[in-house]
This record gives structure tokens, C-alpha cells and sequence, in this order.
């Protein structure tokens, strides 16, 4: 295949992969960049190789944001650009995203960009571009059912839309009973601090660790941590209020706490190490 050839090919996936990396980035001048590299490493891979191009530029250019977003994770930055500011076309979307798509504003956006780097890319991709599991699973290096789940979870937190900022002191406060009543095994406290329909979801690791799957609703939740949660602490987990178990000093499980006004509605056992790595995790006194 001929230079030319290949640009021409290229330049008729660009309209969905700039669409793919500004919703994954949030920013138009990243995703540019983003595209760029990929038309990078295109042209220094053996193109007559590549069975389905779609498909290697869009696993491309996904990997390209996940990295830049698992950067800017680390330096604690935000996208540079308001969301809405450059929406890009949502005419190559899948009829069922569209109208999530054209949803998303910047208090969305706000929503989204406290995603973990990997729910975000699960959640997007799944979603709006309805990439299958088995290539995100691919992407981020976690099987397909991983992927699914991540989907999941950053489905439920931006379904419950966006929030007023967070009172931190306060949800500090609130987990810190939540750990006391479980230590002391009590279990009106526990109630008392939970939503009725709150939910208690693991991930694959915690599940293999021995942990239930998918309790629901406040007494099933209190009854699973009445007289638990003696080496817990509390600790800052991707900037909100939550838990950790660090044995020897290093986090062996991060409980991320959702909260709807002053009651836990959810609570997130992550017990994958990689997954762990990428979270900013902070013990508080």
C-alpha cells in the first residue's frame, strides 16, 4: 500500500477516532495530538499487516488517552479545555449514545473526569462508541469481564449525575462512624449511616479474596461489616473520603464511599493491584 493510500484510509477514520480521544481527553488540542501519534505509529508499522485498520487505529488511539489520562492522574490536572466548549460530532456515534453523548456538559464533564483512568476508557468506549469488551479488556490489560465491570461502575457514578462539591470534613466524619460501628459491631449504627438501597460491588480480585458479590440494600450491607473492619483506616481514595486495609504500609484493598446528602449509597471493594497503583490514595489521622 502505497503512502498515499494509506493517508487516504487514515484520513477516513479520523473523524471517529478525534470523536473517540476528545470524549476520552475532554479536550480538542489533546485528542488532535492523540490522532497525530497514531498516524505515527501507523506509518512506522508494516500497514499490509494490519487485518482490520479501524479496529488497530481505535486500540491506538484509546491506549494514547488512556496514558495521557493516567498522566495527568498522577500530576493531579484536569482537562484543559471546558467540555462543552468543542463538542465534536456526534453524527458517527451509535444511535443508543447519541443522546447520552449530546448530554454531556461540563458539570457532566466534572462527573467523568473523577473517573479512574480505566472506568473512564470502559465507560466511553462501551457506551457511546460501543466498542466490544473483549478490545477494551485488550486495551487496558484486564479481561473482558474486568472490563465490563469498570464499565459498570463508572456507569452508576455518572448516572447518579453531577453533585454539589463535597463536603469532605463531613464525609470524613461519616466513614469514620461507619468504621467505628463496624469494629464495635454495632448494627443499628451501621444502619443508620447507610441509604436503604445502598449497594456493596467487588471487583474480580476482591471476589477471588472471598468477599460476597452484589449485596444490596442497608441491612444485608451493616450484617456483611458488623464486627469487621479491625485493621481499616480511613484514608483519602480518589479524592473523596474512603477506606483502606494496608498491611505493612502497603494498600492491599481501597473501599471507595459514595454518598447521596449525608447516607453511604455505595461502597467499592478494589482489591486488583494495578488498579490500586493508579488510585491516589492518602491515610488521614
Amino acid at each position: 500500500m502505497t503512502t498515499a493510500a494509506l493517508l487516504d484510509e487514515f484520513e477516513a477514520n479520523r473523524p471517529r477516532l478525534l470523536s473517540i480521544a476528545r470524549r476520552l481527553l475532554g479536550s480538542a488540542s489533546d485528542a488532535e495530538d492523540a490522532v497525530q501519534d497514531a498516524w505515527m505509529r501507523l506509518t512506522g508499522n508494516d500497514a499490509t499487516a494490519i487485518d482490520n485498520l479501524g479496529a488497530w487505529l481505535t486500540t491506538v488511539v484509546s491506549r494514547l488517552c488512556l496514558d495521557r489520562l493516567r498522566s495527568r492522574k498522577r500530576r493531579g490536572e484536569e482537562a484543559l479545555e471546558p467540555f462543552e466548549e468543542t463538542v465534536v460530532s456526534t453524527t458517527d456515534l451509535p444511535d443508543a449514545a447519541r443522546d447520552l453523548a449530546d448530554a454531556i456538559g461540563d458539570a457532566m464533564a466534572q462527573v467523568i473526569d473523577r473517573l479512574h483512568p480505566a472506568e473512564r476508557v470502559a465507560f466511553i468506549l462501551h457506551d457511546m462508541f460501543d466498542v466490544p469488551f473483549e478490545t477494551i479488556g485488550t486495551i487496558l490489560g484486564h479481561s473482558p469481564a474486568s472490563a465490563r465491570q469498570l464499565a459498570s461502575r463508572a456507569r452508576r457514578r455518572v448516572q447518579s449525575g453531577p453533585l454539589a462539591a463535597p463536603d469532605h470534613e463531613a464525609r470524613a466524619a461519616a466513614v469514620s462512624a461507619f468504621l467505628r460501628a463496624s469494629r464495635e459491631g454495632d448494627l443499628p449504627g451501621l444502619i443508620a449511616l447507610l441509604a436503604p438501597d445502598v449497594r456493596f460491588d467487588f471487583d474480580d480480585v476482591a471476589a477471588r479474596l472471598g468477599s460476597e458479590q452484589g449485596l444490596h440494600g442497608a441491612e444485608a450491607v451493616a450484617h456483611f461489616f458488623s464486627g469487621r473492619a479491625r485493621t481499616a483506616e480511613l484514608a483519602m481514595v480518589d479524592g473523596d473520603p474512603g477506606i483502606i486495609i494496608a498491611p505493612a504500609g502497603t494498600v492491599a484493598l481501597a473501599l471507595r464511599v459514595t454518598f447521596s446528602g449525608n447516607r453511604i449509597v455505595a461502597i467499592e471493594a478494589i482489591a486488583d493491584p494495578d488498579f490500586i497503583a493508579e488510585m491516589a490514595i492518602r491515610s488521614l489521622p
